[in-house]
């Protein structure tokens, strides 16, 4: 076993930390880090915040084995927050084609960051996770972009020095949500308690201007919850909507037809041939040309997509390989699709993901750590795999949806109603 004795100094590096290191979790996360990885580490300097909004430093030698085994603990610190007492100007090389980019490119996380260039620190604007970044040397902004918005000739930077990532603090003031739920995730706590926590970050957003974005599966209709998302969209807390054909397809059957996949939502029971329900739904739409034509011939008079285009509430429907039909409105092209739900996701504020695993992580992948994210599905690998894949911001509610929006809906009611 390497011992603290046994690594040579000469391998070592100055790091600096500064923020809610405790509260955070950050500087447990350092620690295991740096000793996961097989190196060493010695305090130099701590000081702790002394009031709630006053942040704590921290100072401390980074020892590895060699060269490689240092760069690589650091690699793994700057992730964390982590800055070098030493800063370099980051290292730009040309992108040599198209959605080609130069060997040791940097891949951003979804956390606010910072190049540093020309000696001055200056944001990467629209971190998501995943990304490269992209230096404009004209106006000396700096940008992410995916592989496929490469273009030779960008600059990209490459390698790891003169990054500074600044990972999401636990917010330290008030008993929202995002306080409440220290634990990230949760099965135990009631779900009434839950709901009015999450009903009263939603007006709070609203209030100060935020911009709220819905992700849904169809679990919303099959559930019964789809007046109860329609009533949240009319009331005007829904800023867009973000799904697939399915949640499209059956909230238009229920409209029609009373039914989700053939059972009548209200009773629960088979309805007698209503396995094609479905298949009239989606050919009620394509005689229609679209949900909107739907609505303007008078053929669609409620439901999630009706209030969407009544109340001007932007939508977009990602295709996938097992939808039936699809209807007009989907965009079968996945790259396309992507453009659009990340052109909707720009300047969120909060994310509401409803029942719906295959958007949500798609849609977690997609942001940054800064916007808040409510995730509620009953099956809790969903709301533990969009945090292990990384939206670590994100608050795992495990229910029912259909228990969860009525009272969210009755919930937003009494607080719009209160707040006149």
């Amino acid at each position: 076993m390497t011992t603290f004795h046994d690594l040579d100094k000469k391998y070592s590096e100055v790091i600096e930390l500064e923020g809610h290191l405790i509260d955070s979790h950050i500087l447990p996360k350092i620690f295991d880090r740096i000793m996961d990885l097989g190196g060493e580490f010695e305090v130099l300097e701590f000081r702790i915040g002394r009031k709630k909004d006053e942040p704590s430093y921290a100072k401390m030698l980074v020892i590895g084995r060699n060269a490689a085994h240092l760069e690589l603990i650091l690699r793994e610190l700057r992730s964390l927050g982590a800055v070098t007492e030493r800063i370099f100007d980051v290292r730009l090389e040309l992108a040599p084609g198209d959605m080609i980019l130069p060997d040791g490119f940097y891949v951003t996380s979804n956390h606010p960051t910072w190049i540093h260039y020309k000696g001055r620190w200056i944001e990467v604007k629209d971190v998501v996770m995943d990304k490269v970044i992209v230096v404009d040397l004209l106006s000396e902004r700096a940008y992410c972009k995916s592989i496929r918005e490469v273009k030779k000739g960008d600059l990209i930077v490459v390698g790891e020095e003169g990054i500074r990532v600044r990972p999401p603090e636990y917010p330290r003031t008030g008993a929202g949500i995002f306080e409440f739920m220290s634990g990230r995730a949760s099965s135990e706590r009631p779900t009434p308690t839950i709901v009015k926590k999450v009903a009263s970050e939603i007006v709070k957003t609203k209030e100060e201007g935020g911009k709220i974005v819905v992700v849904a599966g169809p679990a919303v209709v099959h559930t019964g919850a789809a007046d109860h998302l329609a009533k949240i969209i009319r009331m005007g807390f829904v800023d867009a909507l973000l799904s697939g054909n399915a949640l499209a397809v059956h909230d238009v059957e229920y409209a029609l037809f009373g039914t989700s996949l053939g059972f009548k939502v209200d009773e629960g029971v088979r309805m007698p041939g209503g396995n094609r329900n479905h298949l009239v739904a989606i050919n009620e739409i394509m005689k229609c040309g679209g949900l909107r034509g739907a609505v303007e011939k008078g053929v669609l008079r409620k439901g999630v997509f009706y209030e969407c285009i009544v109340h001007g509430i932007p939508y977009v429907l990602a295709g996938s390989i097992r939808d039936d039909g699809p209807i007009p409105d989907v965009i079968t092209d996945a790259v396309e699709a992507q453009k659009e739900y990340r052109k909707h996701l720009k300047d969120a504020s909060m994310v509401l993901m409803l029942a719906s695993m295959l958007h949500s992580i798609a849609v977690g992948n997609m942001l940054p750590s800064t916007v808040k994210v409510v995730c509620v599905d009953i099956n809790p690998s969903v709301v533990l795999k969009l945090v292990d894949r990384g939206t670590a911001q994100s608050i795992g509610v495990v229910s029912d949806v259909g228990a969860f929006l009525p009272i969210l809906a009755d919930e937003l009611s009494r607080l719009k109603i209160l707040r006149g």
